[in-house]
């Protein structure tokens, strides 16, 4: 049974940067050479990005994944890497995009893999399974294959497969047992979500027994928009053994010698007939096979372990997700800092705190806006973040400007709250147009779902780190990101008055949240039921929630549609993020409360 040491590249491409993310893929297969592999895995659609989207529409596009697939392979090779087998995500095609009215049946975008080998694209593999679900519109883009490509190398045969097609029972998995191969390579562009590597380890021991072979699945990190990829590269063995696991939200080669089993050890099963051209069909797929004259010799001395990392604690996980997802939100999109409205409360501090982790307090603006309502203790606790943090923080009074529109205006009660968050959203702003910031709003998911922002006011902004967070998590993560500072010996970067007053606004004397709003440890579990779980009025009375307070949280989640249309992006980190994930029409007079 020889051994084949595998390296799977956890890296972080930018969707559009094809040259960049060719010289990350020359680099990390030099980094990959240098530990003696014999195999380099890459994630889904590494050239291109991951998802594309509308991008997938334009020719050129589509001829630039193309043209760049040919020259990285002349490349690798003329780095000196040409003996090492590199698999690669890209976008294809074998004909016009897909939502062109001339497009043939089974033509069209592919979601793709391809092997390359000694300057040359040796073997393409196209994507199965097209998730269509959730974040995902792969119907729209892209053309299942037909084929499961196997590869033979080293005197083993490896079957190619792309992400969903891992998540689906039968298919590309049962073909490869069909076809008897002793490796599945499943390349990956996943999104995080909690305790998703939960659910993922799972899914990886079901398909390994399915095949009765080996997986090596490796995923991308890093943020696209709302998205975020956490890694969590593996390799599981037939009979569900965890051999070596990937640590989350990092970069990271993971280079692991893998005993597998020969061409001669391995009997196909029964099941596969003959196909035109020689080929085998199994479970209804071609079986196109190809063989690679030569890869590196097996290296000599210690076997390369790649060591298994455990998953983290839940707050841990999703502060990891919320930093990446902020630092490759500003970074990709050229951003040189961030500036963001700090009032003392918990939002605002925890989402400081997100993007001082991520940016370094150099690069973050913290403005504190106080007016005639704002309380003593919300302007030192505000300036007491900052000192914490060591962001750059600055004091910009709003009463007289407030008090210049009343002057002109004839305005009471809720017009004049809204008035003051939207003067502070226009000094945010003013400020992001003189020096450049991306503007951060602070809402989290508890708010947008009950439409508890002010339009063009405090839902000002370009991207929202806590967008996807209930406000009962908000106080999980600002006690565990202080508890873990004083794990590590630092200063713990959220007031402790930040995290234990009551929520309030302050845009009138004495305001508190829960004069309009039930008690967050009420309100969220009837919203995630509302919303993550799609539970109806019913469901949730049958849960155990009183029928009034749910009759008023679904009528204000329901007439707040408009709103969150208008919302900034931000990391999803649920299962049912707003924006991707829910897509309700704002026009809708189908009411669940009573």
């Amino acid at each position: 049974m020889p051994t084949l040491r595998l390296a799977l590249c956890q890296v972080n491409p930018t969707v559009g940067d094809l040259t960049g993310n060719a010289g990350l893929v020359r680099a990390w297969t030099r980094r990959a050479a240098d530990s003696g592999a014999q195999l380099v895995l890459f994630p889904e659609m590494m050239l291109t990005g991951y998802p594309v989207e509308d991008l997938v529409f334009r020719r050129s596009f589509v001829a630039a994944s193309q043209a760049a697939l040919g020259r990285l392979a002349a490349d690798l090779a003329a780095d000196g890497l040409g003996e090492l087998p590199v698999v690669v995500g890209y976008l294809d095609a074998d004909g016009p995009p897909q939502i062109s009215a001339d497009a043939e049946p089974g033509r069209g975008t592919r979601n793709a893999a391809a092997v390359l080998h000694r300057g040359e694209v040796v073997a393409t593999y196209f994507k199965h399974h097209l998730p269509n679900y959730g974040v995902f519109d792969e119907d729209r883009y892209f053309v299942p294959g037909d084929m499961l490509t196997v590869v033979r190398l080293g005197g083993v045969d490896v079957a190619l497969t792309i992400c969903e097609d891992l998540w689906q029972a039968g298919g590309p998995f049962a073909a490869a047992r069909r076809a008897g191969v002793g490796l599945v390579v499943n390349i990956n562009g996943s999104p995080y979500e909690l305790n998703k590597d939960d659910l993922r380890l799972p899914v990886v021991r079901r398909r390994a027994a399915e095949a009765g072979a080996t997986i090596a699945y490796v995923n991308m990190i890093g943020g696209q928009d709302e998205l975020v990829f956490e890694g969590d590269s593996m390799i599981v063995a037939a009979d569900g053994t965890v051999l070596t696991r990937a640590p989350q939200f990092v970069t990271h080669l993971l280079v692991h010698d893998v005993d597998l089993p020969t061409v001669d050890e391995v009997t196909p099963d029964p099941g596969t007939g003959a196909g035109g051209d020689g080929e085998q069909i199994a479970e209804g797929l071609r079986v196109v096979r190809r063989t690679l004259d030569g890869i590196p010799p097996s290296p000599t001395g210690p076997a390369a372990v790649g060591g298994v990392i455990e998953p983290v604690a839940d707050e841990a996980e999703v502060w990891q997700a919320l930093v990446l997802g902020l630092r490759d939100y500003v970074e990709k999109n050229r951003f040189p800092s961030v500036v963001l409205g700090l009032s003392g409360g918990i939002d605002s501090a925890v989402a400081a705190a997100i993007a001082v982790d991520a940016l370094g307090g150099d690069r973050v603006i913290g403005v504190s806006m106080p007016s005639q309502h704002s309380s003593e203790h919300s302007r030192s606790d505000a300036a007491d973040l900052a000192k914490r943090t060591g962001l750059d923080y600055r004091v910009e009074p709003i009463q007289p400007m407030v008090d210049t529109f009343l002057a002109n205006l004839s305005l009471s009660g809720v017009a004049v709250e809204n008035l003051q968050a939207r003067v502070r959203g226009v000094i945010l702003m003013a400020l992001s147009n003189q020096e450049g910031p991306l503007v951060l709003t602070t809402g989290n998911k508890s708010e947008l779902a009950v439409g508890y922002s002010t339009l063009y006011g405090d839902s000002v902004g370009g991207f929202n780190p806590i967008k996807d967070v209930w406000k009962t998590l908000v106080w999980r993560l600002a006690k565990w990101r202080n508890t873990e500072a004083s794990r590590l010996g630092l200063t713990p970067p959220i007031p402790e008055n930040s995290i234990g007053k009551p929520p309030s606004a302050e845009l009138s004397p004495g305001q508190l949240d829960s004069d309009s709003l039930p008690d967050y440890d009420v309100l969220d579990p009837i919203l995630i039921g509302y919303i993550d779980g799609d539970l109806g009025r019913d469901g949730l009375i049958t849960s155990g929630h009183d029928p009034a307070v749910v009759d008023k949280v679904l009528r204000l989640v329901d007439t707040a549609e408009y709103k969150r249309r208008q919302s900034a992006p931000g990391t999803k980190i649920s299962m049912k993020a707003f924006g991707r994930d829910r897509r309700l029409p704002i026009t809708n007079r189908w009411r669940e409360d009573g």
